[in-house]
């Protein structure tokens, strides 16, 4: 690794948990060591810094507590960019542009947060994680046996309201809207506005979930 580093610019990237945290039963407590901290906080005075979780973007800011760092949370969908003016390699400032049919998606996954604070409500053990422009649906204490009725019961409701499941880390069910964002569109945007796309540059990226791998991708294609 040091290596293929010698000459280049270092820009991490890093997802939270799993990664920079423990996997806890109670995601509210998923606090990240002061020893990790330290570590990040270091890596991050050395390197151009970002972490990319599923989480939304103040509660991963909430648990890292650094502001020498970059977030993106909902899987990359709502990013803090850094405080200077974002410029494309046209040299346009770019724009968020959604057409009807990506706003409908985006109203209707809105309506699901409530929907399944509804059902879950009735599931004991279940508890449901409102994310910004994604949803979690935690059910570590769901009794087995009624766990994968419940579960197929929300899938295919969601599954008609424009929105995509996402069955991430263990336990835990991810819900986000069909909108063409992930982790990797987010790392590519990190890279751009930073300043970081050119060959001179490695990123590299830890992180151990599945929707890390859209980000793994992006940096495998970069890399050929």
């Amino acid at each position: 690794m040091m290596k293929v580093a010698k000459g280049k610019k270092i820009v991490v990237f890093l997802d939270y948990d799993g990664t920079l945290s423990p996997i806890v039963d109670d995601p509210n407590s998923a606090f990240m060591s002061d020893e990790m901290r330290a570590a990040v906080r270091e890596v991050a005075k050395c390197f151009p810094t970002a972490i990319i979780s599923g989480r939304s973007r103040e509660k991963v800011k909430e648990f890292v507590q650094l502001s020498n760092v970059y977030y993106a949370g909902s899987h990359g969908m709502d990013i803090m960019a850094p405080p200077r003016p974002v410029k494309s390699c046209e040299g346009n400032t770019p724009t968020v542009v959604m057409d009807k049919k990506g706003t409908e998606v985006l109203l209707n996954f809105l309506q699901i947060l409530t929907e399944l604070e509804e059902e879950t409500a009735k599931i004991k053990g279940a508890m449901v994680e409102d994310n910004r422009f994604c949803v979690s649906v935690h059910f570590r204490h769901v009794k087995d046996e009624v766990k994968h009725h419940h579960l197929l019961v929300k899938k295919l409701s969601v599954q008609k309201q424009n929105s995509s499941l996402i069955n991430s880390k263990a336990q835990v069910m991810e819900i986000r809207p069909t909108i063409e964002w992930d982790k990797g569109h987010a790392v590519e945007y990190f890279l751009e506005t930073l300043g970081l796309s050119n060959s001179d540059v490695l990123p590299v990226y830890i992180g151990e979930d599945r929707t890390d791998e859209d980000a793994f991708k992006v940096l495998i294609n970069q890399s050929h």
